[in-house]
């Protein structure tokens, strides 16, 4: 098996994060998200806000609190989660943090990276004193929820939509991140 891990990104994981976003996006939301909208979200003019963004989230995170972890294969990025304090006004940020982001590459999706990504999340969470975890997933993502799902993550009753030009549902999952003694 290749050398694989989960670190912290660095400015030089910048591009690679932000082509595997649009990658993963092309490819995995076309079902679900308008393709005109999707069309707009991965455009050349959207990849530079993307990656702005990207790295404004590793040399200037806006707490210290937030990360963005990328998963390796051989030194290379192959996948992105990325977590802050909770900003629901349901929840509290002090216990509650979010998984914002969990994409892998199309190219290496099934080799473990998701969970390995996922792992590494819950472990920087547990550090930095939060208890519960919760995500964002669209309705209609039947491979992420399913993921999710198999990682003892469960919907918790918190729905929303989004106008994309027609309405595109989203479902809110939590999980207990807490540490049962032994």
């Amino acid at each position: 098996m290749a050398d694989v891990g989960v670190r912290v990104a660095r400015r030089d994981d910048v591009a690679a994060v932000t082509d595997i976003q649009l990658h993963a996006w092309k490819s995995g939301f076309r079902d679900f998200i308008p393709t005109a909208v999707l069309d707009q979200m991965t455009s050349p003019e959207a990849e530079e806000i993307w990656r702005n963004q990207w790295d404004a989230a590793v040399a200037a995170p806006p707490t210290p609190r937030h990360r963005l972890l990328v998963a390796l294969q051989a030194d290379r990025v192959v996948g992105l989660a990325s977590h802050g304090p909770a900003e629901d006004p349901d929840l509290d940020p002090t216990t509650v943090a979010e998984l914002l982001t969990l994409l892998v590459s199309p190219d290496h999706t099934g080799a473990g990276h998701g969970s390995r990504l996922l792992n590494a999340t819950v472990d920087h969470l547990r550090e930095d004193g939060f208890t519960t975890a919760v995500v964002w997933v669209f309705a209609e993502h039947k491979a992420m929820l399913g993921f999710l799902e198999s990682a003892g993550w469960a919907p918790d009753e918190a729905r929303r939509d989004i106008d994309l030009g027609a309405p595109v549902h989203m479902v809110r999952l939590a999980t207990d991140i807490t540490v049962e003694d032994a």
